[in-house]
Formats: structure tokens, sequence, C-alpha cells
């Protein structure tokens, strides 16, 4: 039998292989050369952890490399975690897996055990066959990319070649345990390396069973459920080293050292990421997203200087403000009394008391926000495209290509293989396999809906009330604050108004429901999405995306989306308001006197920025809090007591769902740089400013606050790549109606087109025609301000009139306080501009779409060269094989002749 045939047993989803842990280990010298000084090698049971230094990564005989760590704390009591751990770790050596027991009272802590696993190459391989993991078996000769021009220039952004290309570039190809020869193996010992290690030690950990052969509970598996129920406190792999120190060990790579030293400190900002020493070290699926979030910062520099120039343009045409030169001049604004804001307490101002509201909405509303909208429809279909192309770059060099066939065939959640009691046959694997009844599925999917949809309609109830707060506590501020800029002229520097507090007030309260209520959904969302027994773990996140990614889009948005497209567009007129729920007190609120969307950068401005800050906090802050109190008696500790894996121990768990919270973060901060831009035109400056730390601090928690991740692999962002197509087609709509409808844009071009006095294209009397009047003998007595709540330079006996915003007939016409056809002409500019803008900007980004491809020429020409090479060298393999077995056939043959055909000897052989 051939030297390299299968290990005997079943490997597959229901059963792990059962080897004979002495037939894995037999205790050969194959492994790494150690410094006799920091590693001394005596019997292993006589050696002493002080003797062994802190950032040793291998079991006491200094050879065997810990693959993985499993930590519990002995509790007397627990007999029965006691039986499910002996039973486990007796299952893991069948399974091959060596472990080595550290002792609670070798411990910095006095209590907890540390349980060392060590993956044998025997293990390693059957695995790797198993997952089909690609390994190298021919040096790249593709020659590489050419010279970019002037490339000089980047290179104080460039990063050392060591550390940015960590490994030589090859050709890969799923590795087959009956072909080891094959393949490129130097050292059986680091021909895979720490991170694939630690991915087939989870695999294992994952399926292996806790119970006795003769126990009826066949669901008892996985290391999941014990961390769930308290038998293991941790499960985790070890990082290579100290962050701040290389290893003192030359066989460790220290990595983590040069990840930190490179990339994880904010002065390394302007620095490239080392995306290909983070994939070998964290695995593909992280290496993908901070490769996206590179990618996503650098296409916001040119979003945040288009935007920046577009502000500049509003700061730099105050001159050219006509209309607010109109509201604050005394003659035009002083002299124009407007209507009461609320009923009863609110009393009748001056226009002009609106000067510094006006000019600041110039900075956003202007002739830039049209151009900037337009703009931001065409970047996002950009960023995009580019991105496809990027990210089919690096699935090529990082031996993704065929990834997602195999993870939805080979990798199953451990929960669906249990749960799944069922077997049928699968098509292409002709393999039976566990699946979920449809009749099943679907009631589980329906009930996972209903709950959705409950907690969306219980943020939109939560919406309402703090709109019906809006209302209810305005005329109170308004009471309060009688001397604000609407009710007194001579205090027009005062900062606070009615409309600023109750916005401002009604904000925080908005945040904190926010917060609120994405604590308590999340937990909701992982209950339905675990209750669906998704079938693979790329399912999983896929689901457990749409419905956090729905629930946070209805969360954050809603507030804005109140702003710009429903507050002040319903209020009626004076006279016949129009209330909330028809109820008297709860009168609809008429927009800031500076517009509508000063309002909406000033609430796009506070969600966004405290999500951020809040986020911030979260992320960088807690973790580094938590490990500082975690480890406060390690402190105390020499060096040679507080081991590796003691080390990380006390840092944070980084749970499976820890990216998915990342891109979220990232995804709703999009949302608010796409949706909403046209009403501030720096959203996209803050969100590249933030980008730039968040990088460096993601970067700075990942490698010096938490345990070292699962190595996972993953082709693209998922789910994530769909909600970005989604909400950038959605946001050249909501753009296209804050320019219509929420923004004074198309008011102000049809004033000036077809209304200004004389024909001469100005906007002089722009303000006078805006604005419509009402009889004040007209007010009924709930609606007229009560004593005292007007002004004193008010005169009722002089003032008859009051003026509001709207194209209205004036009191005395045939048509009295109908609207007017200006009213209708503006009306019908505004379906225009919607109509004009959505498809030029979707023409454009189709257009764009289509000329540029997803895949480059040349990574779809060095995939067919890496495919045809594995099946050349395959081909020639197999061919010297079989000449070798002829020729010692035919030897064999000679010595004792026997008439047989070719057939049969190439039959034997093969």
């Amino acid at each position: 039998m051939s030297d390299r045939s299968r290990l005997t047993g079943k490997i597959g989803d229901e059963t792990l292989i059962e080897m004979s842990q002495n037939s894995l280990c037999d205790g050969d010298n194959n492994g790494f050369p150690h410094d006799t000084d920091d590693y001394p090698q005596p019997d292993p049971s006589e050696v002493d952890k002080h003797q062994q230094s802190k950032d040793s990564v291998f079991f006491r005989d200094g050879k065997r490399r810990i693959d993985f760590i499993l930590s519990y704390v002995d509790d007397r009591d627990g007999e029965r975690k006691q039986e499910r751990r002996k039973e486990y770790e007796a299952n893991l050596q069948k399974a091959g897996l060596e472990l080595e027991t550290e002792d609670q009272s070798e411990s910095d802590d006095g209590k907890t055990y540390y349980v060392k696993i060590h993956t044998p190459w025997d293990v390693l391989a059957t695995y790797a066959d198993v997952l089909k993991i690609k390994v190298p078996f021919k040096a790249n000769d593709i020659p590489a990319h050419k010279d970019i021009p002037m490339n000089w220039l980047f290179t104080p952004f460039r990063l050392p070649n060591h550390i940015m290309n960590p490994e030589p570039d090859y050709f890969t190809s799923p590795f087959n345990k009956e072909k080891i020869d094959f393949f490129l193996i130097d050292d059986k010992e680091t021909f895979f390396p720490p991170s694939v290690r630690n991915r087939i030690v989870y695999y294992i950990l994952a399926r292996c069973a806790y119970y006795k052969e003769d126990s009826d509970d066949k669901n008892k598996k996985g290391i999941k459920r014990l961390l769930n129920n308290g038998t293991y406190g941790a499960a985790f792999p070890l990082h290579d080293s100290r962050y701040w120190k290389a290893s003192r060990d030359p066989n460790s790579e220290s990595e983590r050292f040069s990840l930190y030293k490179h990339w994880a400190r904010f002065f390394s900002f302007f620095k490239e990421q080392p995306l290909n020493l983070i994939r070998k070290y964290y695995g593909e699926k992280i290496g993908i997203y901070f490769a996206w979030l590179g990618f996503y910062t650098e296409m916001l520099f040119f979003a945040a200087v288009v935007g920046l120039i577009c502000f500049l343009y509003g700061l730099f045409t105050f001159d050219d403000n006509v209309w607010s030169k109109e509201i604050c001049s005394e003659e035009i604004g002083g002299n124009i009394i407007m209507c009461p804001l609320c009923d009863k307490t609110c009393g009748y101002w001056k226009l002009n008391s609106t000067c510094n509201s006006s000019w600041q909405s110039h900075m956003f509303d202007n002739v830039g926000t049209v151009f900037f909208a337009i703009f931001m429809g065409i970047w996002v279909t950009l960023f995009l495209e580019f991105w496809k192309r990027r990210q089919a770059r690096l699935e090529y060099e990082w031996d993704l290509v065929d990834f997602e066939e195999e993870q939805q065939q080979l990798q199953l959640r451990p929960e669906y293989e249990i749960k799944c009691t069922s077997r049928r046959l699968n098509r292409v694997t002709q393999e039976m396999e566990p699946y979920f009844p449809a009749k099943s599925q679907c009631a589980r999917t329906f009930l996972s809906g209903a709950t959705v949809i409950f907690w969306i309609s219980l943020i939109i109830a939560c919406i309402i009330g703090v709109i019906a707060y809006r209302l209810a506590v305005y005329a109170a501020f308004a009471s309060i604050m009688k001397d604000s800029p609407t009710n007194n002229i001579h205090m027009v520097g005062s900062i606070i108004t009615p409309q600023l507090a109750t916005s401002v007030t009604a904000s925080c309260i908005n945040f904190v429901i926010i917060m609120i209520l994405n604590v308590m959904y999340e937990r909701v969302a992982i209950w339905i999405t675990d209750m669906e027994i998704p079938k693979t773990h790329l399912e999983y996140e896929n689901k457990l995306t749409v419905k956090m990614f729905l629930f946070q889009f209805v969360n954050y948005y809603s507030s804005c989306f109140y702003v710009a497209f429903f507050k002040g567009k319903f209020v009626g007129r004076p006279g016949d308001y129009i209330y909330m729920f028809g109820w008297s007190k709860l009168r609809n609120e008429e927009c800031d006197p500076g517009g509508c969307l000063i309002e909406l950068t000033t609430q796009l401005v506070i969600v966004m920025a405290g999500k951020q800050v809040w986020g911030n906090i979260q992320e960088a802050l807690v973790p580094w809090l938590l490990n500082w109190w975690g480890s406060r008696k390690a402190r105390s500790h020499p060096e040679s007591l507080y081991s590796r894996w003691e080390q990380d121990h006390d840092l944070q768990n980084f749970s499976h769902l820890g990216l998915f919270y990342e891109y979220l973060e990232m995804v709703i901060q999009f949302g608010f740089i796409t949706l909403f831009v046209a009403s501030f035109p720096l959203a996209p400056l803050l969100a590249l400013l933030n980008n730039i730390i968040e990088v460096r601090v993601d970067a700075w928690k990942f490698t010096t606050q938490f345990r070292r991740p699962v190595a996972a692999k993953a082709h693209s962002i998922g789910a994530w790549q769909e909600i970005l197509n989604g909400v950038a087609v959605f946001s050249v709509v909501t753009n296209a109606f804050i320019v219509a409808f929420t923004s004074d844009m198309i008011p102000r071009l049809v004033y000036m087109y077809a209304y200004s006095p004389d024909n001469d294209l100005s906007m002089k009397g722009y303000i006078n025609n805006s604005l419509s009047v009402f009889n004040i003998s007209g007010f009924s007595e709930d609606n007229r301000p009560d004593d005292g709540e007007s002004p004193e330079w008010f005169n009722s006996s002089v003032i008859t009139t009051c003026r509001y915003r709207d194209y209205r007939y004036p009191p005395g016409h045939e048509k009295q306080y109908t609207h007017t056809m200006q009213f209708w002409h503006i009306l019908a500019a505004k379906l225009a501009f919607i109509i004009i803008m959505e498809h030029v900007v979707f023409m454009v980004k189709f257009f764009v779409a289509w000329m540029i491809p997803d895949v480059p020429a040349e990574v779809k020409a060095r995939v067919k060269r890496e495919r045809y090479l594995i099946q050349e060298y395959l081909h020639n393999y197999e061919v010297e094989n079989l000449k070798i077995q002829l020729s010692h056939r035919n030897d064999d043959c000679s010595s004792n002749p026997v008439d047989i055909t070719r057939r049969e000897v190439l039959s034997e052989c093969l």
C-alpha cells in the first residue's frame, strides 16, 4: 500500500476520523530547532513553567506548536462539566489532536486551567484535503505588473516589500493527500501557516462530540455549546508574540509585532495597508474587510474634495445672495410681519429676525447643491464598480476564485448538521447530506419576517412619539423664550430659538431611543436568525445582515426622512391649520425660518457625529478599559509567570459577529453621505476624517486588544455588496427629492426665469413674492396668540395682516387662500427636475457600469493560466507516476514472467 494512502475512517459531517494518538505523534524529532537558553528540553514532565519564555507558543517539549487554547475554571460542584470535558478531550485525542494541560497552580490567577492543542501533520493533511485548502505547487511565472509612471512620488506611502508581500507568489491547487509530492513542501511543520492550522482545529472542535459512545443524545457536539453552557470559559488561537516587542524565539514569526509597527499605529495613517500580511495572520475574511475599508476611504477623498469646493462656493457667494439681503434688510425684512408659528403661546415676529439662519442656509442651499447631488450619484457608481475590480484581483491573489462553491458545499454549520435529522442525496456531490424540510423552513421564515415587521413598526411608533414631543414642547419653548429671534428683533445675535431647542432635544431623545433599540433588536435578530437554522456560515451572516441593516436603516434614517420630506409639507395655512391625529394641541410643525434644509443638515450632523463618537468609544475605549482591569493582577507578576496563553486569555474575545458590526457601522455611514448628501456637502469630508482614524483604531484594536480570531475565508464582502448597490440607487431618488422639495432651489429658479420683474433674470423681489398674505381677523380663538405673547412693537389696530410661506391668493381675491398658478408652476418644475435628474444620473450610472468590467482582463488571463497549469501539471504528474509504477511492474514481471495484458498492468498500477 502507498505510504500516501488515506487514513482509516470516514471523515464527513456525521462522524470524525478516529485515529490513534500514538500513530499520529510518534515522538520523532522533525520539529523546530530552539534556543536552549529560552527553551530547555529535558523530560516534559520535569519542565517548569519558570524555565519557559513568556513568548513561547510551543508545548513544554519546545517542539510541538500550540494551535489552539481551551481554558476553564474547575468548579468542584460541576461534576457534569468535568464529565463533558473528559469525554470531549478524549474524543479530540481520538480525532488525532494532541493535548497538554497547564494546571491551575501554574496560572497567574491560580484557578484557571489551560488545555493546549497541537495538530500533527497527518491530521492537518487529512483536513486540508477535506476542506480543499489551496496550497502552492509551482512558482508564479507570469511577469509582474509594469512600473507605475512616476512611482517615486508614492514612496512616502509605501511599506517595506517584506511587509507588503510576506510570501512569494505561487500557483496553487486544492490540497490532495494522495499527491503530497505534487506540492512544494519544504518543511511539513511550516507548510501550513498558523492561520490555516487554527482554522482546521476549529473545524474539528466545532464538530467533535462530548458524549459517550453508548449515549442516546447525539446532539452534544461542538465547542460552541460547551462555551455556552460554561464547560469551557474560552477557546482561541494564540498570537505569535507580544505586539510591542518581537519574539525572542527565532522560530516564531512575530507577525503581530510587524502589524503593530507598520499598521496599527495612528502615525502610520498615511501609509498603505499590508493587506497580504493581514490576510496571512488573520485570514481572508478580515483581510477583505480592511481592503474594502481602505478602498472606501481612498474614494471618499475625491468626494470630500468636491464637497468642500461646493461648500466654499456657497461661503464665497454671500454677496450674490440677494434673498438673504432682503431678509436682513430693515426696509424689507424689517417691515414683513410673519404669522405665529404655533397656537396661543407663539406671537407675531419680523422676518429679519431670521437673518442669521438665512445666511447659514445659503452655505448649503445653492447652485452647487444640484451639482454635488449629481456628482455623488456618479461617484457612488464609480466606487462600487472599481471595488468590484479590486475585489476580483484580491480573489485571484488570495486563491478565492472558486471559494463560494466550496463554502456552500463543504462548510455546513454545526448547528445545521445537529438539528437537521433528515438526509437527502446531493445531486452535485452524490452524497447524502442533511436538509431542512421546506414546510418547517417556511414556517420559521414567516415567524422571522413577522418579528422583523413588528420591530420596524415599533421604531416607527417611537419616531411618531418623538414627533409628538416636538409638537407638544415647541409651544412651551416658544412661551418661555419670548426674547428669541422670532419674537424680538433686538436679539438677532441670540443663538437658542424655540426651533433649535426643540430640534436639539428631540434629536437627543431620538439618539437615546436609537441606542436602546439597537441593543434590544441585536439580540432579537440573532435569535430569529438562529431559529431559521441557516445551512452555511455565509447564509447565516447574509440573513443576519439583511435583518440588522433593515432595522438600522429605519432606526437611524427615519428622523432625517421626517425632516426632509414631511416636516413643513402638511401644515395647512393660517386659519386652517392641519393637526396631528386631528388633536388640536398638536399642530403640525413648520420649517425653521431659514428653511427645512438647514434643519436637515443639523439633524444629519447630530445623528452622524453622535453615532461615530459613540462607536469610537465602544470600539476603542471600552476594550482597553476591560483589558486593563482584567490584567491588573498579572501586571505585578514577573515575565516568566505570565505566559503567552495567559496574556491572550486576558484580552477581549472577538466574536463571530465582530466583523458584522464593523461593516454595519461603515454601511450606515455610507447611507448618511449618499442618501442626504445634497443637504450637507461636508458629510464626505467628515466621513473621510473619521475613516482615517477608523482604519488605525480597528487595526490597533485587532492587534492589541482582542484575542487572535479564528481564521476564516471569504471571497467578497457578502450581502453588504447588494446593500450598497441598493443604497446607491435609492440615494439618487432621495437627493432628487431633497433638491426639489426640501431646498428652495427650484422656487428660486422658477421665479428668476418666469416671474422676475422686467424679465431681468434677477432675484430682486423674491422674498416678497414667496410669501402669502393672511388677514389677522381670520384667526380663530384657538389660533390667535394669547394676550402678552406678541412683542411690544405689535399693534393690532395698525397691523391687520401677517405673512406666511406659501403661494396663495390674498384676502379679498375671488379665490382667496387658494393656490396660485405660480404654485402649480413650481410643483410642475419640481416634478420635472426629479424626472430629469433621475434619468440623467441613472443613464450615466448604467453607462459607467457597462464601460467598466467587473474583472480586469489581466486577472482573467491569470486565472485561465493557472487553471491550465493545474491541468498540465496534474497530467504530467500522473504520467510520471504511471511510468514509475509500470517500470516496477516490468521488473516484477521479468523476474516472474506471466502472460498479462497491458490493460491489466494499467489497472493494477492505477
